[in-house]
């Protein structure tokens, strides 16, 4: 296993240290704080490999994820990196015809590969925290919630507003497994944030911390966690992932990402797309959230 700074030396988009008892905890901190942490395809694949890199440490015990700057994540990066589409998704596979008109097929394919991320950090063989302030909000929200923890800033925002015009969640932001049908469907309907104190009460997360707080009892409940060794904890994990995944959380993912390809040919979804083509990201965020009021307004 490399040292943290052999590590470090190979991301523009993270940083990485060691907290807790005799550093048995790794930290990764998402680093893109001009762009809230935005999910670009660099940083997702970044992540990807040093997820593999601290599964095989055993030394590792737990895995804090956070935020630089003033929020955790405020979702997927979507401006289109070079090979991409317009949703910002790297083609493998062809995603326009010979008449620029967009596939079905190309769009899905590139949603699966991230999806492919998302599902390795819910299933590796570390327990994972995530740590959020700010914003954790569409993409950002999705990444959280695959954590086996997450704990918050009582100020805090956690939602999906993507939901409002540009497809679905890909991974459902895996609400129907922590939270109830009810409560699930409003916020996906809606596309509305919650509180870290309204996420805890209802179970979507463990903890809401004065943000004054978080870090250090973030730090103290994975050393907490970690003082059993590694392989043990990933024995307890994965047993327990074991019953979501007999409840459907492989195929209900899949099936979402499936669903969010498709959902970008939606009439909703065509005039989110021809707001930000025509006035940009700024405009269609106003014509999505302004009927509701919210986001714009930044953490309460």
């Amino acid at each position: 296993m490399p040292e943290i700074d052999d590590l470090q030396a190979r991301y523009e988009n993270l940083l990485l240290d060691r907290v807790g008892t005799d550093g048995r905890v790794a930290r990764i901190t998402l680093n893109r704080p001009d762009k809230l942490n935005a999910l670009s395809q660099e940083l997702l694949f970044e992540f990807w490999d040093v997820l593999h890199e601290l599964e095989a440490d055993s030394d590792v015990r737990a895995i804090i994820v956070r935020g630089a700057g003033r929020a955790f994540c405020a979702g997927y990066d979507i401006t289109p990196p070079q090979g991409s589409g317009s949703d910002g998704v790297v083609r493998r596979y062809r995603s326009v015809d010979d008449k620029h008109r967009r596939l079905l097929m190309g769009i899905r394919t590139g949603m699966q590969q991230i999806t492919d991320i998302h599902m390795y950090f819910w299933n590796m063989a570390k327990v994972t925290i995530a740590q959020v302030h700010g914003y954790a909000i569409a993409g950002g929200c999705e990444l959280a919630m695959m954590a086996d923890l997450v704990v918050a800033a009582d100020d805090a925002q956690l939602g999906h507003p993507g939901l409002r015009g540009m497809g679905t969640s890909r991974t459902g932001v895996i609400w129907p497994l922590v939270i109830g049908m009810r409560k699930a469907k409003e916020l996906y309907l809606t596309g509305e944030p919650v509180t870290a104190i309204e996420a805890e009460e209802m179970g979507m997360i463990n903890y809401a911390w004065p943000g004054d707080e978080l870090e250090a009892r973030t730090i103290a409940l994975a050393d907490r966690i970690a003082n059993m060794t590694a392989d043990n904890l990933a024995i307890l994990k994965l047993n327990m992932n074991r019953f979501y995944e007999n409840m459907g959380i492989y195929s209900s993912v899949r099936s979402s990402t499936d669903l969010d390809a498709a959902g970008q040919f939606t009439e909703h979804s065509y005039t989110w797309q021809d707001t930000m083509r025509e006035g940009g990201f700024r405009e269609a965020v106003a014509w999505r959230d302004g009927p509701y009021g919210d986001y714009s307004a930044g953490p309460r």
